[in-house]
């Protein structure tokens, strides 16, 4: 008996949870013949968090064509990874996450000609955490600024898919795959597989893949809801609730999709936060092209 039928039978049994090495996939065969959409899945390994300090060491990126009836790729996926060197010592907690040495980068510069055509012929850009990626890459290379983001961390409710964690590494385990992370290139390909898989829906509809959630939710605006002003004591709820601490800006913030859910929102704070006074929010409209960047949207207030 071979390896893979032995996993086969393990897999059958209730008692027995089986996980493969993820192996990249780099032709997907036919859809449909309807609709595509080109998706680029990036992501960088950098010296350090602040992208006004720190540098991209190394960029991986892979674009492929998504059937807008199914929401899975189809056919060939192109791959581009690249390093740059920093021009600077890499910091040894970097090596270590990531196994990137000074000579690997030694000389080395990104290929700015490919990255501007991958870039252009896409229609939207996701990463694991775009936050953290799209100010990288966007002070990197002006081409990123002018295209559709996603964030697969963000913008899927993993707690809603029973999923207590939503770090790519347990997203990958938990549909039963493991891969040595921490470097761009496999990290990709891990994000194209997890958003290929179809999610639990209740919807009449049915199950959609993640891919094509973003595709979705990708032509909405968001609204960043800022809680100026937050006593200390409440930080906690905010926390529970799904607000972010903005340590340069000093106040917690989340985002909500729609004008409905804005003001269940507001109604919220004004209850649980401020204690049913009188008191001022901050509103940033931010759509597709603006989302996770370092640039801010439309911005105003709310007097609750």
């Amino acid at each position: 008996m071979n390896f893979d039928d032995m996993a086969d039978q393990l897999s059958a049994h209730p008692d027995f949870k089986v996980k493969r090495r993820l192996v990249p996939i780099l032709d997907f065969g036919p859809g449909t013949g309807g609709p595509t959409q080109r998706v680029l899945i990036l992501d960088t390994e950098t010296t350090g968090l602040d992208w006004r300090a720190e540098s991209i060491i190394e960029l991986a990126m892979l674009a492929v064509d998504v059937d807008m009836q199914t929401g899975k790729p189809v056919g060939e996926v192109e791959v581009y990874e690249d390093f740059e060197d920093p021009g600077r010592p890499i910091p040894p907690e970097i090596v270590k996450l990531t196994g990137i040495t000074a000579q690997d980068v030694k000389g080395q510069r990104l290929n700015e000609e490919k990255i501007k055509d991958m870039v252009e012929r896409a229609d939207l850009i996701v990463a694991h955490n775009a936050g953290f990626d799209r100010p990288f890459v966007e002070n990197r290379l002006e081409v990123f600024e002018h295209k559709a983001w996603a964030c697969s961390f963000q913008g899927i409710d993993w707690k809603a898919q029973g999923l207590g964690s939503a770090k790519l590494e347990f997203l990958c385990s938990e549909l039963g795959w493991f891969y040595d992370a921490h470097r761009a290139q496999v990290d990709c390909h891990a994000l194209l597989r997890v958003l290929s898989t179809p999610l639990k829906s209740d919807k009449p509809e049915g199950a959609v893949t993640g891919l094509l959630q973003l595709f979705k939710a990708s032509q909405n605006a968001r609204t960043v809801v800022k809680a100026f002003g937050s006593p200390f004591e409440t930080k906690d709820k905010l926390k529970s609730r799904g607000y972010r601490w903005d340590a340069e800006a000093r106040v917690w913030y989340t985002a909500v999709k729609s004008a409905d859910a804005l003001d269940a929102e507001a109604e919220w704070l004004k209850a649980e936060v401020y204690g049913g006074r009188a008191a001022r929010i901050g509103l940033e409209t931010q759509d597709a092209r603006v989302q996770f960047s370092s640039r801010s949207g439309k911005s105003g207030d709310r007097i609750l």
